[in-house]
């Protein structure tokens, strides 16, 4: 079996498994899996998976983006029961429809979602199953019962899966080995686990307010594009679809009342920025594309045209079109955050620093701790040569949100021209860490401890160090 670096989810979809209960009710699970995996041990190994997917995934780091789909996913968790754990939602560059779940509450989704699915509740019905493979702990009771028959350890088993990702067919052999590789176990394993993420992750569907029978349409669609294909999309090798998935689908949506579902200008909104920011294509045929659009739709679709539009002409840095384009919108969609960053943008494009900084200044009054707005003024502070301003913004958002890799490249930025060695010195080092390269972050902590001067400050940054050995240690342990 051959495994592609962007279906690398075929790996983790073996480990994604478990008997389903011959009874229709949930299974019980609050000690499933225990005995191999605790809680607070699956939660670094997802921690670990992050860095990892960081590190060598083309994780995308488009603050508004992530803040759309992390939005979108927590408003499906706040309807899941045995959340154990933060999540975290990886927004991977790919075209392909794929998505997958690891450890810890790490879900990730590929780009090619948001160009396949018509409406946010059918890109919602593949967040909510993802999400219920973590909350039933499919992960965690495969490989308890994994380890009741293999020599090896949890860690090596999840070993296994971590090097799938660096070296795939390394990795695969590595499976092979840990496993015996029982692949028609593994495969009914994983339709029992399907057909659960199903079950659960539709009624996650329903109770957050999107609509139920968007799992069974979107799952008609994947079934009749790729009926005769060749080569199927990596979400039916990691998702097996035989009829009788759609068919329960279908049949368990009708249990749900009928309703109207508002559509959403965010997730079109998304989409088109997807498509401008990330898919293949020249700007000029989106720039024809997103025009047609907007003359042939109505409302919230002529907007979203428009933006993608807009996005389209920033692109080719046709700043004097996109700009009474961009302005209108704001009009219309005051608060937006995809039209704020857009505005964002086209004003630094034009070196109107102040005009944005005064923009975004204002939106931090009503959002004080959003990443999209705090992000932008950083950046805008930069582009300025107002270092020590981004520098004391990021430095006071770090400290709420000290995993945000964007912000600590931003904050190195800052520092860089300041004369502070240290601080620049420790930014590269979480910067390191963040992406799972914990040699460099150690060198980089032990310079930035050496160089300060604050006796106080230098016994913090110690502290931080021998974190980051400890980490090394478990991050090491993990890959071997």
């Amino acid at each position: 079996m051959k495994l592609h670096a962007t279906s690398l989810a075929l790996v983790f979809s073996l480990l994604m498994t478990t008997q389903l209960e011959a009874a229709n009710s949930l299974p019980d699970i609050g000690t499933a899996g225990v005995t191999a995996m605790s809680i607070e041990r699956e939660a670094r190994f997802g921690q670990a998976f992050t860095r990892f997917a960081r590190a060598n995934q083309p994780v995308i780091n488009d603050p508004v983006l992530n803040e759309y789909v992390t939005d979108l996913g927590l408003k499906l968790l706040s309807q899941a029961d045995s959340v154990r754990f933060p999540f975290r939602f990886l927004l991977i560059n790919d075209d392909s429809i794929n998505a997958s779940a690891f450890l810890g509450g790490v879900v990730q989704l590929h780009t090619g979602l948001f160009l396949y699915a018509d409406n946010e509740s059918e890109l919602a019905s593949v967040i909510a199953h993802e999400i219920t493979h973590v909350t039933q702990r499919h992960i965690a009771r495969y490989l308890e019962s994994q380890s009741r028959s293999t020599p090896l350890t949890v860690a090596g088993l999840v070993g296994s899966v971590a090097l799938a990702v660096v070296n795939p067919q390394a990795g695969m052999a590595a499976l092979q080995t840990t496993l015996g590789l029982k692949m028609q176990s593994a495969i009914n394993y994983t339709r029992d686990n399907e057909f659960e993420a199903d079950r659960i992750g539709l009624r996650l569907l329903h109770n957050a307010g999107f609509d139920p029978e968007a799992m069974a349409g979107f799952f008609q669609k994947l079934a009749d594009k790729y009926q005769f294909a060749s080569t199927p999309p990596p979400m039916l090798l990691t998702h097996p679809l035989p009829t009788s998935r759609i068919a329960e689908a279908r049949s368990r949506a009708r249990d749900y009342p009928k309703q109207h579902y508002p559509e959403s200008l965010d997730f079109q909104f998304a989409k088109a920025r997807v498509m401008v920011r990330f898919q293949q294509g020249s700007a000029s045929e989106l720039q024809r594309f997103f025009e047609q659009q907007a003359t042939q739709g109505d409302g919230w679709q002529t907007d979203a045209a428009r933006y993608g539009q807009a996005l389209a002409l920033l692109k080719v840095n046709n700043h004097q079109q996109a700009r009474p384009i961009l302005e209108g919108l704001a009009g219309k969609h005051a608060n937006n955050i995809f039209i704020l960053d857009a505005l964002t943008d086209l004003d630094n494009a034009q070196e109107r620093y102040d005009a944005a900084i005064a923009r975004l200044q204002a939106a931090q009054k009503h959002r004080p701790d959003n990443q999209v707005v705090t992000i932008n003024l950083a950046d805008s502070l930069l582009q300025a040569g107002r270092h020590p301003q981004a520098a004391t913004l990021l430095d006071n958002y770090l400290r709420r949100h000290p995993e945000n890799l964007l912000a600590w490249e931003l904050i190195a930025q800052a520092y860089r021209p300041l004369s502070d060695e240290s601080a620049f010195r420790q930014a590269q080092a979480e910067v390191a860490a963040l992406k799972g390269r914990y040699d460099l972050a150690v060198d980089q902590m032990e310079i930035a401890a050496n160089l300060s001067k604050d006796s106080m400050q230098r016994a913090r940054l110690g502290a931080r160090l021998e974190q980051l050995r400890q980490q090394q240690k478990e991050w090491e342990a993990l890959r071997n």
